[in-house]
């Protein structure tokens, strides 16, 4: 099955996901700065969700790049991704409505692993797909970062509850981690076309 709908949809889903996140900045009565304030924790929360998704979709970008065929268990894999995806608004708005508390925090800590943890069912869906997927298979690897995100994400959810304050330097940490677009993709596709070129 060709990949062209597969990240045609996804590509779509994500701008959709954007664009519900921008329309939860509610725009304050008045025109001061003082009237701004109370909006701090809602843009911040903002910028943080909306570096994950772009993280989320330049890497599924990245891995479909390294992809030839997918399978009917890739779709329902990226759909769970897109799932867990779609929730981001829901869990960015309440966090920062309630100032980074403790239960909001946690919930958003419980988003953050479960897209993660999608990432990887769909990684692992298309490696197994066919053989024409090789590329991908060199490119992830062991997924060391992968799996350490897991664990950084389940300590953030476990610290939210007690300190807040941790749980957000952990989500800060892991973004700053994965903001560089997956470099061992790139890697293995600019090795791919030096060999086919000589």
């Amino acid at each position: 099955m060709g990949k062209g709908r597969f990240e045609a949809f996804s590509d779509g889903v994500i701008a959709i996901i954007i664009t519900i996140m921008v329309l939860e900045l509610k725009v304050p009565h008045g025109g001061s700065l003082e009237d701004l304030m109370p909006l701090v924790p809602v843009f911040l929360s903002y910028i943080l969700s909306f570096v994950y998704v772009g993280i989320y979709w330049n890497n599924h970008h990245h891995m479909l790049h390294a992809t030839h065929t997918v399978s009917a268990s890739s779709l329902w894999a990226n759909l769970h991704l897109l799932f867990w995806l779609s929730l981001v608004p829901f869990t960015t708005g309440w966090m920062g409505e309630n100032h980074f508390a403790a239960v909001p925090s946690a919930l958003y800590g419980v988003n953050l692993f479960m897209a993660a943890l999608a990432y990887w069912v769909l990684q692992m869906s298309l490696m197994k797909t066919s053989q024409d997927n090789h590329l991908l298979r060199k490119a992830i690897g062991s997924d060391l970062k992968g799996k350490l995100s897991l664990v950084l994400y389940a300590l953030a959810i476990l610290a939210a509850i007690y300190l807040p304050w941790v749980a957000q330097a952990i989500y800060v940490a892991v973004a700053l981690m994965w903001l560089i677009p997956d470099r061992r993709i790139e890697h293995v596709l600019h090795e791919k076309s030096n060999s086919t070129s000589h």
